[in-house]
């Protein structure tokens, strides 16, 4: 399960991701809400974890903003303790759950789980192209009886490949979308992924392709 977590406090921030992505979910941080909205409507998620002091936008703004664009993804609010007014107006913009910091991360962990099995309309767990799948639970590629256990940026590289299949999407999409929008990674770094990936379908005899156009980008296609 793929999670948007923003939250200005990097300390807090480090400690949510380390124990989100130790119960096996894959998470993309982001530090301001105006980050938090950009990533929200270009990229695939299950859930949205949002805080709601946060500098450039707030919260309830991102919040606001995501609804009134038609995002549906669920949206988990943290809100200060006593600040009833926020909570309320929160779930009046469309939050599916609040949580008043501080909490226990095993309040965090049971309201996440409550909040991706409340979903609906979204990303299904086994994504299928071909003769190939992919399982968002344990990030396995899978083909012919065999498979691969992906690394995080293999994962959702295949994901995004895979969701947007005969879609051809730029190197510069593709590392904004799975690198993150303020990453230092090059380009270069898209191919060489791109190239894991062809081995991973090559030893799997993946009746798929990942083919590029130059100049266009990449997609995944079924040969006819």
């Amino acid at each position: 399960m793929r999670l948007l977590y923003a939250e200005d406090e990097p300390a807090m921030s480090e400690a949510v991701v380390d124990i989100l992505t130790y119960h096996k979910y894959i998470v993309e941080p982001v530090y301001d809400g105006q980050s938090a909205l950009d990533y929200a409507l270009s990229g695939q998620y299950d859930g949205i974890i949002l805080d709601i002091m946060m500098p450039v936008l707030s919260g309830l703004e991102v919040l606001q903003k995501l609804r009134s664009a038609g995002c549906q993804t669920p949206v988990l609010l943290l809100t200060a303790k006593s600040e009833t007014e926020d909570q309320i107006q929160g779930l009046d913009l469309g939050a599916d759950d609040y949580l008043p910091k501080p909490f226990p991360m095993e309040l965090l962990l049971a309201r996440v789980r409550a909040l991706l099995r409340r979903r609906a309309g979204y990303t299904p767990n086994l994504l299928s192209c071909g003769n190939i799948t992919l399982s968002q639970k344990n990030c396995e590629l899978s083909c012919n009886g065999q498979s691969f256990v992906l690394s995080k940026l293999e994962y959702q590289l295949m994901e995004l490949l895979m969701l947007n299949k005969g879609i051809y999407l730029s190197t510069e999409d593709i590392l904004c979308r799975v690198w993150g929008y303020d990453t230092n990674a090059e380009l270069g770094v898209v191919w060489v992924y791109i190239s894991y990936l062809r081995k991973r379908l090559s030893a799997l005899g993946a009746n798929v392709a990942i083919t590029a156009k130059r100049g266009v980008g990449y997609t995944l296609e079924v040969p006819e």
